[in-house]
Order: C-alpha cells, then structure tokens, then sequence
C-alpha cells in the first residue's frame, strides 16, 4: 500500500489536507470521496514514487510532446471521448490509457501519454495537462481543474466536449461561406490574366498593322495588358503582400485593435464578424462559469481567448469593474461591441444568478443569427459576383471590338 498526501474540500467548503493509504491513485480519489471531500490534490509521498521509479528505471521526459501542437479537431475528438469513458465510471487514468492506445502515432499521442504517466505518479490530471500549454490552452486546463475541485469531471469534460463542437461548427460555417467567393473570384482572375497575356497582345498587334485609332478604353486594355506582360508576377506577388502587411501590422497591439475595429465596421462582414466574437465570447464565459471557475479568472480566460482586439479591450473593462465590485453590463453596454438585448440578458442574469445560462443563451441566439448573416451575404455575393465579372467581360469584349467596328464603318462609308 502507497502513501498519498492529498487536499481537499470539505461539504462547508474549508480546506482539509491530510494523507491515506492506498493501491494507486484512483483507490485513494474513490477513499477521500466516501469521507465526504471533494478532492482538489492528490499525490503520491515523494519517497514511495523515488523507489518506484528507482526500481523500473523508467525515465520520463516532456522535452519531445512539448513540441507544437495538436489539431482543433483531434482534441476535440480526444475530449468526447474522455468525456465518455469518465461517463462510463472509468479511472482517469485507465481512460487516458484506453485513449493511448487508440491513438495514432504522433503529437497528440505522446502528450496522452506523458499526462497519464504523470496521473500516475499522482499529480492531478489539470497539472499534468498544463505542462503542455501549446495542447491544452488556459480555458482547457481551467475547466478539468474545476472539475477535479468538484468531483464532477465527467461533467465538465462533457461541457468542454460540446464547447469545442460548437466553437469548431461556426467556424466551418464563417470559412466555409468564404470558399466558394474566394473560388470564383481566383479562377476569374486567373482567366483574366491569361486573356491579357495571351490574347489582347494578338488584337494589338493586328491594330497596329490596320493602323486604326483606338478608343480610349481600347488604349487603356492594352496598356493594362502590356504592364501584365511585362510584370505578370504582379498578380500572385500582391495579394500575398497584402497578407503579409496584415500580419506585420497585427502582430503590434494597436495595430491589431484597429484592424480589428476595421472587421466590425465593413458592411455585411462587420455584422458577421461581430456576431461571431459576440457569440464565443459569451458561450465561453458562460461555460467557464457554469463549469465553476470564478468570475474573474473566467474573465481573464475569455479575454486572452476572445481572438479580438476591440472585445478583448472591452472583456478588459469588465474584468476591472467586476474587481471593484460593479457588474458585467455597464462596461458591456459601454463598449458597444454587443447590442442592447445582449447588455439586457447579462444584466437579468446577473439580477437572477444565472448569469452562466444567459450567457449561453446569448451564444446559440448569435450563433443563429450569424448563420442566417453568412446565408444572406452568400445569397448577395452570388448576383454581385456575376455582374462584376460580367462587367469586366464585357468591358475586354467591347474595349477589343470597338476599333474593328470603326474600321467596318469607315469601310463601309468609303
């Protein structure tokens, strides 16, 4: 039997710490609980693990799974079906176990890995997860430690699982809206390019033999033919300039709030880009505290979290006002990153202390109506798209043609 040193929340909510005798760690998790304690650290005594590791001459290191990190979409699978096996009433670290096993070579392998070794030798699975920040983010970690301090990690697992599902879902439905536009507005562009550096040169080339006089837009299409000619790497250099200028300027903090000040004020993509910060914002504040985290700390998360500069500043102030004692909606309202019925809903929510319900309420309504903002802007880009390229279609077609009709008329005339 090992020796485990453990802390612990009694039903009053005061600390306990004390040690008791157990197999493993597991054993001694299920003993604290049948005291009546919530379980907040368990560990093993140092002198019991030295000798263990002395005797299996097992070696673990954390420089290799510190390494980059882990897909959106596999951690979030990993975290579903965490939730499931700690639902089915499995140890945590025969979870983690179940899980390594089933993974694929790689990062996210060798992390499990790492962490159910480190669950092992008894630290707490919200420990171990934090040695690897770059896999498990601050929200991550946060919530298996509210978890853990409550007894109810399945639960929260659960929650973490949904979370990641939902974020990861309107993120598809923002990117995917983008594909199609960005498709069509690429293969023009291409088209467009190879008219100007294959075709027009072969026009100008019979005007100048005809000797006519061209038309102002006629002269203007192979001026612009020519310079493509002459620098067609033009084409591919600028947009990708243009994306690197955006990253140099948003990695400095004024840069990035003005950019971002920029996305909430287009037409259209300003409305889509403000409901979607709206809507991760409140359902990650709504499901850190729901899961137990304190107020302030779940602030603090969500703002590092929020992914913009305008609403980071504004979660800013709230976190400052909730520190001197006032509430969530002032500062809120203040800011004017949200609508009135947002500011309304958090303010009953505060009123009523189900300030976590509403804010998750706040999400799915916003989640809609982002999803009804993406459907009607790819409605309008649809017939906007079509008349723009007809528009330069037709402006190549007239521009080339307009000096052959002179000529016939002037034939014709003569």
């Amino acid at each position: 039997m090992a020796v485990f040193q453990y802390e612990a929340m009694n039903s009053q909510g005061k600390a306990v710490r004390d040690e008791i005798e157990a197999r493993n760690t597991d054993e001694a998790i299920a003993k604290i609980r049948a005291l009546n304690l919530f379980p907040t650290k368990v560990k093993e005594k140092a002198a019991r693990r030295a000798a263990v590791a002395g005797g299996t001459k097992k070696k673990r290191t954390f420089s290799m799974a510190s390494i980059g990190g882990v897909g959106h979409k596999q951690l979030t699978t990993f975290t579903r079906q965490l939730s499931t096996l700690q639902d089915a009433g499995l140890p945590i670290v025969r979870s983690l176990r179940v899980l390594q096993e089933q993974l694929k070579a790689g990062h996210l392998k060798n992390v499990v890995t790492d962490v159910a070794d480190d669950v092992e030798s008894g630290n707490s699975l919200s420990e171990s997860m934090a040695k690897f920040p770059k896999v498990y983010d601050k929200l991550y970690v946060n919530m298996i430690r509210a978890g853990e301090a409550g007894g109810v990690l399945d639960v929260i697992l659960r929650r973490l699982a949904e979370f990641r599902e939902k974020a990861a879902r309107l993120r598809r439905r923002v990117l995917g809206a983008m594909v199609y536009p960005a498709a069509v507005i690429t293969i023009a562009a291409i088209i467009v390019t190879g008219i100007m550096i294959f075709i027009i040169p072969k026009f100008k080339k019979m005007f100048e033999e005809l000797d006519v006089e061209l038309p102002k837009a006629t002269t203007m299409l192979l001026n612009t033919a020519s310079f493509i000619q002459r620098r067609w790497y033009v084409v591919p250099v600028l947009p990708f300039g243009v994306f690197v200028a955006y990253k140099l300027i948003a990695m400095h903090p004024k840069g990035r709030y003005i950019l971002d000040w920029i996305k909430f004020k287009l037409p259209v993509l300003g409305n889509i880009s403000n409901k979607a910060a709206v809507a991760r914002f409140a359902r990650t504040l709504g499901t850190l505290i729901a899961s137990g985290v304190p107020i302030l700390e779940s602030l603090s998360i969500v703002r590092d979290t929020s992914g913009n500069a305008v609403l980071g500043n504004a979660i800013r102030n709230i976190h400052d006002s909730i520190r001197e004692g006032e509430t969530i909606a002032d500062p809120l309202r203040a800011a004017k990153v949200t609508d009135e019925m947002v500011v309304n809903m958090v303010a009953v929510g505060e009123e009523t202390g189900e300030l976590d319900k509403m804010l998750l309420k706040v999400a799915d309504v916003y989640e809609e109506e982002v999803d009804v903002a993406v459907e009607s802007m790819v409605s309008l880009m649809e017939p906007l798209m079509i008349v723009a390229l007809g528009g330069v279609g037709g402006f190549i077609v007239i521009s080339l043609f307009m000096p052959l009709i002179q000529l016939l008329n002037n034939l014709s005339g003569g």
